[in-house]
């Protein structure tokens, strides 16, 4: 049985490195995307079995990287943020994210 593949969203990368770090300890591959553009574009290139996303991206909203990978893909996305407020967790929910 093969690995599975975790697509990691996330610009900061001191903690890019330290969720890779943590998923390759435990027996998972890993693709990374910096900004929304590159997340979207590996999803649909890479095939990854999850995306683990963070909201806050340099170039577009994590919001709407759900709302483009939902166009053509129903693969698992868990938002991992630092935001808080409830809106933002409806919202991403509402856009077609898994869990946050």
């Amino acid at each position: 049985m093969s690995k599975a593949t975790i697509l990691v969203v996330e610009d900061d990368p001191s903690v890019q490195n330290l969720i890779t770090t943590a998923l390759k300890m435990y027996g998972y591959d890993s693709v990374t995307a910096g900004n929304g553009q590159t997340a979207v574009m590996q999803a649909a290139t890479r095939s990854p079995d999850v995306i683990f996303l963070d909201l806050g991206l340099p170039d577009m909203d994590g919001v709407e990287v759900i709302r483009k990978v939902r166009t053509w893909s129903a693969l698992p996305i868990i938002v991992i943020s630092a935001r808080s407020e409830e809106t933002d967790k409806i919202e991403a929910l509402d856009a077609g994210a898994d869990d946050y």
